[in-house]
């Protein structure tokens, strides 16, 4: 766990290294004294996004919180992973979609939701589901919205400093700067800094995946779950995938990855029960896995892990 909290700190550093050293470079270059405007537009923008985010979360998702009445069960589930958690506990949600998946958000923890979809409810058993809401409490616990949040201005920093440079600057200010090179280098630290958010992004899957098992949640009910979770989204038609295209990085497993990840996951399920259990994540425990240069190129490019990586690593834990 300490080596992933090292990782997530070393990117924190290098993230914003780089925009310090670029923002610093490229206001020599173009002798201008005022362009920390573009920051500070950013920052607004992110502030925004922050305050209106779960909002628009709630309506594109279709959530309807619920009352213990409604769904005792899962209420218990929340209320039992929460006291754990050490967090408040959160407001509960169903998104009326028929993709299976679970999503948390909000703006702090005491402001935060958990959602699961009407699909994931009728296809995970308890012990499944449990995992899966131990691994969104644990986004909670982690802060990870926030972490994201404050990571994602980064890269629209260099996105508007490129569009600003290669478009409307001047060719060749008086101090021989060249506006159009000046907005290539912004463009490539652009996509550098997306590649390393999205980096970010995969570290706080596997927390949330470690903190589930620190709940106490069997890491074979999870892997089960992830596994579930994968063929039930390659079974979704594309409209409904492209319904959610841009929520994902909220979700437990990316959808849009399903069918590439079936493919591999398929192998797991040695006696073809539909499930991953203890046995079969033991046996995945003594085995190397080789990724392809196309699935390792997949992954850089994704939200979420390598999910035959991701159950990997699961098999490691001990409950």
């Amino acid at each position: 766990m300490w080596t992933l909290k090292l990782r997530m700190w070393l990117l924190l550093v290098i993230l914003f290294g780089i925009v310090y050293a670029v923002i610093s470079w490229i206001s020599y270059a173009a002798g201008i004294t005022n362009f920390y405007f573009y920051l500070v537009l950013s920052l607004v923008m992110m502030f925004i996004q922050y305050m209106i985010g779960p909002k628009i979360v709630e309506w594109t998702m279709r959530v309807r919180y619920i009352k213990r009445e409604e769904n005792p069960r899962l209420y218990q589930m929340v209320e039992d992973l929460a006291r754990k958690a050490e967090i408040p506990v959160p407001k509960i949600g169903i998104a009326q979609i028929n993709l299976p998946n679970a999503f948390a958000f909000g703006r702090s923890i005491k402001d935060s939701r958990v959602c699961v979809t009407e699909g994931i409810l009728r296809l995970l058993n308890e012990d499944e589901l449990k995992a899966v809401l131990g691994h969104e409490l644990s986004h909670l616990k982690n802060r990870d919205v926030l972490t994201i949040t404050l990571l994602s201005v980064i890269p629209m920093v260099m996105y508007r400093i490129a569009w600003q440079f290669l478009f409307f600057g001047r060719r060749r200010d008086e101090r021989g700067g060249n506006a159009a090179l000046i907005g290539l280098v912004a463009f490539i630290f652009y996509f550098i800094t997306n590649l390393l958010v999205l980096y970010a992004s995969r570290i706080r899957e596997y927390f949330a995946d470690k903190g589930s098992v620190l709940l106490g949640n069997q890491p074979s009910s999870l892997a089960s779950s992830l596994y579930k979770l994968v063929y039930g989204s390659a079974r979704m038609d594309k409209e409904s995938l492209k319904e959610v295209e841009g929520l994902k990085a909220f979700f437990v497993n990316d959808p849009s990855q399903a069918l590439n990840e079936i493919r591999e996951l398929r192998q797991l399920d040695s006696d073809k029960s539909g499930t991953i259990d203890r046995v079969e994540l033991e046996q995945l425990r003594n085995k190397k896995i080789n990724l392809s240069f196309g699935d390792k190129l997949l992954e850089a490019l994704s939200t979420h892990p390598n999910m035959l990586k991701r159950i990997k690593q699961l098999s490691e834990y001990k409950a």
